[in-house]
């Protein structure tokens, strides 16, 4: 299938053949060139093309296929005298269906003998020399030579018959319908837009229509390359140096000659939409309803009348007086000059705020909303798909030389950074630093979006001069102690101790700049006070003398509760706390008395136990006498002895079945004493 390109080409030739001129453009061409370009580092551009245009303008915006929809969501037009602004594009199925709806259909292969071919019963006149006029029947091909060549033969049908020419012979064609030469040059005008030197570019019709000379601007925003920044931090001086660089690039299809400029840090949302293509959404098909009648119905009339009912008729002209005086601010704001180099960002509403120019001296820096703007101060011409690297900021900075040990790493050595301060007067974006010490290169660091005002360490290479370990131990305690209701409530300080020790081998002071871990809970115990504290660790300092060996001590405290129920517990437990020197006075007294009430509840258990046991003895004996006194007989002698012992046995046992029932009394009263104190026990 041909492309739109070759259709277009071989169409236009078809269409130089017909007795018509091809559509001409009513509107002026407007050159809008780029004049401001923003470059967010979120991976989208702002551009905004500015310029004067005449009456009724057309400005031609050119695309790549996936920059359409970006530029549909944001495109931006500012005409101050134009009532009506819009914006034609061509869509590729609203291409296609158009050319289909024309009386020339051209959404097929488009060659000339296809298209006389489609208009088969329409009248034409060619000249193949001569005038022939007749209706069309048709276009065939013929052999014309002894090897099987072809040609295009046009069958008309005119007043004296059938006639058939060879369409190599005719140099013009004229339809006498004038709607047939009218939906062809349409169809050319559609392709012609549609078409492009790599079939992936479209192209945006912004329709200005207005009168007299006026200054417009047209911007939108859409994917970019991030723009990318590096520094070089020089700590060699006696005021540390930041140097840093924009790195932008132009990957577009057009020249930056003379833009301003600006590149703005910060991490809005963005994202893509399919606003280019057509949507269609499948709708049910329901069945007719031919049958039955409608049931009669009546409605209720309603109460009142509502606010928005009432006011909803005048509220057309007081739109009209708004829109009047938003015309009257368009043409206020549009009294500049295009001219000049550096138009006003109408679009966007930027405004420069300029820094300290001791410390700024290449970029102008302002807030935009959340995000930070850098402007660069001057013009920047910049060739399509080419890079540049462009001064961003120059400035003495507050830095000094640390080492850092981690705590939670644990290395052999701590790194070399730089502690940094940003007291440049803007915000910084993210990126590399390359670390210059003593005229040298130093090693290479990287640093996150680094706010005015704030403090950060960089890392750019390993202290291997300087040894350092850390050893860690705990131990708790009781830290105090109640019961309420039965409850013993012990608090519990368990301290966590970590001691860094250094070692400094070089021939220089070192200050270690320690980062211990924060234990989740704990409060610091030893040292008294940090350096900085983040969410996860503390930053103590230690200064390191050359040849020298220091250590610090972390202590960290944590109070941990423990509550024990009296009564479930073993009395060893309650012994324990009662015995505790750590546990309040009060506390061990009243734990102590429980001790003794479970000392009287347990002679009470002893007691009953003994007795029956002593229960059960007789019990055994009671049993073997009986055995003897059935074996021996009753009259017997020894049978009479056996009877007495039986007797006194008996009454023994009942006296013990009187102390064992005292005994068991005594065991649940003593018990339930103890209970009672326990869990009734509040200090």
């Amino acid at each position: 299938m041909k492309t739109n390109s070759s259709r277009f080409i071989a169409l236009a030739a078809f269409a130089a053949c017909l007795a018509i001129p091809l559509s001409a453009e009513t509107k002026g061409s407007a050159d809008l060139p780029i004049r401001r370009v923003v470059l967010f580092s979120s991976g989208v551009g702002y551009f905004e093309h500015a310029g004067s245009v005449e009456g009724n303008a057309v400005a031609t915006l050119p695309f790549k296929l996936e920059e359409i929809n970006d530029a549909l969501k944001s495109l931006i037009v500012i005409d101050p005298k134009s009532s009506s602004p819009s914006v034609t594009y061509p869509s590729e199925d609203t291409l296609l269906r158009t050319l289909q709806s024309l009386r020339v259909d051209l959404s097929g292969a488009g060659d000339i003998a296809s298209i006389l071919g489609s208009l088969r019963g329409a009248e034409v006149t060619v000249f193949a020399p001569e005038a022939v006029n007749g209706r069309i029947l048709g276009v065939e091909a013929r052999s014309v030579g002894p090897e099987g060549e072809t040609a295009l033969f046009l069958s008309l049908m005119t007043k004296e018959g059938i006639r058939s020419l060879a369409m190599s012979e005719i140099s013009t064609y004229a339809f006498a319908d004038a709607r047939i030469a009218e939906d062809l040059n349409r169809a050319l005008d559609l392709l012609l837009a549609s078409s492009s030197r790599d079939g992936q570019r479209r192209d945006l019709q912004v329709n200005l229509p207005g009168s007299g000379s006026r200054p417009v601007s047209i911007g939108y925003v859409i994917a970019s390359p991030v723009w990318k920044v590096s520094y070089r931090l020089d700590l060699s001086g006696k005021t540390p140096y930041l140097q840093g660089w924009a790195i932008v690039d132009n990957a577009s299809d057009i020249d930056w000659n003379g833009v301003r400029l600006s590149l703005v840090t910060g991490r809005p949302v963005s994202f893509v939409q399919n606003l280019y293509n057509p949507l269609y959404l499948n709708r049910p098909v329901l069945p007719l309803s031919i049958a039955g009648i409608a049931e009669a119905r009546t409605y209720a009339s309603g109460f009142g009348e509502s606010k928005a009912a009432r006011g909803a008729m005048p509220a057309a002209p007081a739109k009209a007086k708004r829109m009047e005086a938003r015309e009257e601010a368009y043409e206020a704001e549009a009294a500049y000059d295009y001219a000049a180099s550096e138009p006003a960002p109408v679009a966007l509403g930027y405004t420069d705020m300029q820094l300290n120019a001791t410390t700024v001296v290449t970029t102008d820096a302002s807030a935009a909303g959340d995000q930070f703007e850098f402007t660069v101060k001057t013009p920047v011409t910049l060739e399509r798909r080419r890079s540049a690297m462009l001064p961003l900021v120059e400035a003495g900075i507050k830095a000094e030389r640390v080492s850092v040990y981690s705590g939670a790493r644990r290395d052999a050595h701590p790194m070399l950074c730089a502690s940094i301060v940003n007291d440049s007067g803007m915000k910084l974006p993210a990126g590399p630093i390359t670390v210059f010490d003593g005229g040298v290169y130093a090693g290479d660091a990287l640093i996150e979006f680094f706010p005015q005002g704030e403090k950060r360490i960089v890392a750019f290479g390993e202290d291997i001069s300087v040894n350092g370990m850390s050893e860690a131990k705990g131990s708790s305690e009781i830290a105090g102690a109640t019961v309420a209701a039965g409850v013993l409530k012990i608090s519990r300080r368990n301290t966590a101790e970590r001691v860094y020790t250094f070692k400094n081998a070089s021939d220089r002071a070192r200050k270690i700049v320690i980062e211990h871990p924060i234990t989740r809970g704990s409060e610091l115990a030893e040292p008294a006070t940090f350096d900085e504290k983040t969410e996860s660790l503390y930053r103590f300092s230690l200064d390191v003398p050359a040849g020298a060996e220091r250590t610090l001590t972390v202590r960290e405290r944590t109070i941990v509760g423990e509550s024990i129920v009296l009564t479930d517990q073993n009395p060893d437990v309650i012994a324990f706390y009662a015995g505790s020197a750590q546990v309040p006075e009060k506390v061990r007294a009243a734990l102590a008395k429980g001790i003794e009430f479970k000392k009287v509840a347990d002679e009470a258990a002893r007691v009953l136990a003994e007795f029956q046991a002593k229960r059960a003895e007789r019990g055994s004996e009671q049993d073997r006498v009986r055995r003897n006194l059935d074996s021996v007989g009753r009259d017997t002698q020894q049978g009479k002895e056996y009877l007495r012992r039986m007797i006194a046995i008996d009454a023994e046992m009942d006296e013990l079945a009187g102390k064992i029932d005292e005994a068991k009394k005594r065991v649940v009263d003593t018990k339930k004493a103890y209970v009672e104190y326990l869990s009734k026990m509040t200090i």
